[in-house]
């Protein structure tokens, strides 16, 4: 497959039919063009000037026709898709991408036609001011050349689909048109060329601000870093030459590249455009930094861990603009409705032209007229539009927010989540066991017993006994002969006296007696589902830390706000068993929870879940996979593992799921908009005709029923991008005032 740049797109239901055109040729099955991002992904085997013949058909232009399609378009030289080129991102100048034009994306939309409306009007408002000076004839030119500078481009238009004996808005507006001025109103004949003039200027509009939202995100797009060659210096090169290994030289106030780890300085680092985090974070040696963010004051070195094509940023470009080209199942629905939409307008419109003269002796020149203004009714644009530019401005409110989803259908989908699991550990839990009790006997010697044992050991619970030992600033000694026995825990030697460190059965094993207090804890705490670890001299028990996998601070707020934003239930899935997942159930207020599964036993709770209602599964292991997989939404977190954040419809990229629900609240409110927009657009056209039963209506209240259905429709869906603004523009005033 290739793909390519297109240019002059008029509107939403033209595009469709040009994609219907190319379908009919040879290869062209799977072509698909979008008018949400402007791309044609067409077969290689398709000759070039074919697609241009069909797509010039509709003004519109391949913009990147001479040059290479693997190498302009976002392909490999194998079909095979890969992120977009950062020297292409870098010489957009300002934010034209992938064919979007900032001054010219749509074929009526650009400034030369926006002046060519103004004239119109302005001839029309003369021609109004001063009839009673003007003769007939003079005034008749005078309308014409008023529709001509604002309708030339459809009248051409419509004059070839018409030969061809294609009906679309172009074709019904130049018969309407035609039929009007041979009846004699050219008045308003004009009057609709103009009205229909500034429907597809805002059309464009509506479009081109969304797509401009999405290609905002390039800007984050670093194109050049500094690498470390060789012979000790640094040279600029391309992202794309960056490799794994590669060392790089942050400077403050510049982006970082690519994905790595802080070898070397501090600063702080701004993550936002990866995770919508608005607080800047502090990294050091051995921290991860992601590419695309911006470094603050300090100066950093990171050694890259993943080539530019692999990091987070360029994931999440590719994937929102492959998000723009899906279509959800509202947008295919109203596509098929579109194809018996205008045919079925046509014939009602030959109906009111002939039916009442001929049946009930109706005036000729009245119903022909208004056989006329249904023809105009029969425009399916505002309809077309009622989807893509609200899901469109929802993909890319959500990934400026850090919230990625791949595609319509999941923000669909999102919207309608009746059940919600959860993973426990890394997900609901931190995922990093820490001390949560301890009971001491001999406080002298137990800590300092416990830190020098656990000071050499990686064991994860070793570490949270040692961030216990450091939190209390207990100064221990080194331990000598330390020796790790399979089953029965470690001993070593502690000035000079043997100490053990294990669990229950481990220093029970060694003949050391637990009395009945320690007895009476270890039985307390294993019902609360703790791990233990005892610390014994040869003689009894010195004391014993209780350890459990802490719990996310957020997560107890997070489900509550699931609850209240239309999620019913909320399922905790848990390898661990019962009592550990009754903890932490009662601790972050899920309604239910399930302890004891292997990976393909979630799977199939999942599958449980799914007959119920809309299931979505939150995750961020490698034994998440399938879960995520089957549920009607797998979500994973964006810091989990790539087979999780691949498996995955939608990737919070934060570490944490404090951004979950007001995703949910933001699909709640497309899946409105789309509804709404749906019932605008076909309601005033319902009124529109209805209006022709006591003959009411008029070609210029044809023309303001779709052009209102537009402007109404792309309002609507624009406030989604307009609040988001309003609010990033507070939050950074707010922060600027704070610094």
């Amino acid at each position: 497959m290739n793909e390519y740049r297109v240019k002059g797109l008029s509107c939403g239901n033209c595009a469709r039919e040009l994609e219907q055109q190319i379908r009919q040729l040879e290869y062209g099955e799977t072509a698909v063009l979008s008018y949400n991002s402007g791309k044609l992904k067409a077969d290689s085997r398709i000759p070039v000037d074919k697609l241009q013949r069909i797509l010039k058909s509709d003004g519109a232009y391949i913009d990147n026709a001479d040059a290479p399609p693997e190498a302009a378009c976002g392909h490999n030289a194998d079909g095979a898709i890969h992120a977009p080129s950062h020297d292409d991102a870098a010489s957009y100048e300002g934010g034209k991408q992938f064919g979007h034009d900032h001054g010219h994306s749509h074929a009526r939309g650009g400034g030369k036609t926006l002046k060519l409306v103004i004239a119109s009007a302005v001839l029309y408002a003369a021609a109004l001011l001063l009839e009673q000076w003007f003769s007939e004839p003079v005034l008749i030119i005078i309308f014409i050349l008023a529709a001509g500078l604002s309708g030339y481009n459809t009248f051409v238009k419509g004059f070839k689909n018409l030969l061809r004996l294609r009906f679309n808005i172009d074709t019904l507006m130049t018969v309407a048109l035609i039929g009007a001025a041979a009846i004699g109103e050219w008045k308003e004949a004009s009057l609709v060329a103009i009205l229909f003039g500034v429907n597809e200027l805002l059309e464009g509009y509506g479009m081109e601000k969304t797509r401009r939202s999405v290609e905002s995100l390039l800007k984050n797009a670093p194109s050049t870093a500094l690498r470390l060659e060789a012979g000790g210096g640094y040279a600029s090169v391309p992202v794309q030459a960056l490799a794994a290994g590669d060392k790089v030289w942050i400077k403050p106030g510049s982006k970082i590249p690519s994905d790595g780890t802080v070898y070397d300085g501090e600063s702080s680092v701004n993550e936002a455009a990866i995770t919508g985090e608005p607080l800047p974070v502090d990294k050091r040696a051995g921290d991860r930094v992601f590419g695309g963010s911006l470094n603050n004051e300090g100066s950093l070195h990171v050694r890259i861990d993943k080539a530019y094509e692999d990091s987070s940023l360029s994931k999440i470009l590719h994937l929102v603009e492959e998000a723009q080209d899906t279509k959800t199942p509202t947008e295919l629905f109203i596509n098929r409705f579109a194809n018996y939409y205008t045919p079925f307008i046509m014939v009602v419109a030959l109906l009111v032209m002939l039916m009442p003269p001929l049946l009930f002796g109706g005036e000729w020149h009245r119903w022909l007229y208004q056989g006329l203004s249904v023809l105009i009714v029969g425009c399916p644009c505002a309809l077309i539009l009622a989807s893509p530019i609200a899901i469109v401005s929802g993909i890319a409110r959500n990934a400026r927010n850090g919230v990625l989803v791949k595609g319509g259908t999941h923000l669909e989908q999102l919207g309608k989540i009746e059940v919600l699991a959860f993973d426990k550990t890394g997900t609901l839990t931190k995922g990093e066991p820490h001390v949560r009790l301890t009971e001491v006997y001999d406080e002298e010697r137990f800590y300092r017993a416990a830190g020098a044992i656990e000071e050499a050991s990686s064991h994860p619970l070793a570490k949270a006994v040692m961030k216990e030992i450091g939190a209390r600033g207990v100064r221990y000694p080194k331990a000598e002969r330390v020796t790790t026995l399979p089953g029965s825990g470690i001993e070593a030697v502690v000035e000079g006296r043997l100490y053990r460190l294990g669990s229950e059965a481990a220093i029970r094993k060694h003949g050391i007696v637990v009395d009945g207090s320690a007895e009476q804890t270890i039985g307390q705490w294993k019902r609360q589902g703790l791990t233990l670890v005892l610390v014994a001299d040869e003689e009894r028990i010195l004391g014993m830390f209780g350890i459990a996998d802490e719990i996310r601070e957020e997560s107890r707020e997070t489900v509550a706000a699931l609850h209240r934003c239309g999620v019913r239930r909320t399922v905790m899935l848990t390898g661990d068993h019962a009592a550990t997942a009754q903890l932490v159930s009662d601790a972050v207020g899920v309604t239910e929870f399930y302890a004891g599964l292997l990976p393909e036993q979630k799977a199939e709770k999942i599958r449980e879940l799914s007959k119920q209602g809309t299931t979505a599964m939150v995750g961020d292991g490698i034994n998440d996979a399938p879960a995520l997989a089957s549920a009607t939404l797998g979500i994973a977190m964006g810091k989990g593992t790539d087979s999780a954040i691949e498996t995955a419809d939608i990737v919070l990229m934060q570490d944490h799921l404090g951004k979950l629900p007001g995703a949910i609240k933001l699909s709640k409110r497309i899946n409105r908009l789309i509804r709404f927009n749906i019932g605008i657009a076909l309601g005033l056209k319902l009124i529109a005709l209805l209006l022709t039963i006591p003959g009411w209506l008029t070609l210029w209240i044809a023309i303001l029923s779709d052009m209102g259905a537009t402007v109404l429709v792309t309002l609507a869906s624009l406030t989604v991008l307009i609040e988001f603004n309003k609010r990033s523009r507070f939050s950074g005033n707010k922060r600027k005032a704070n610094e």
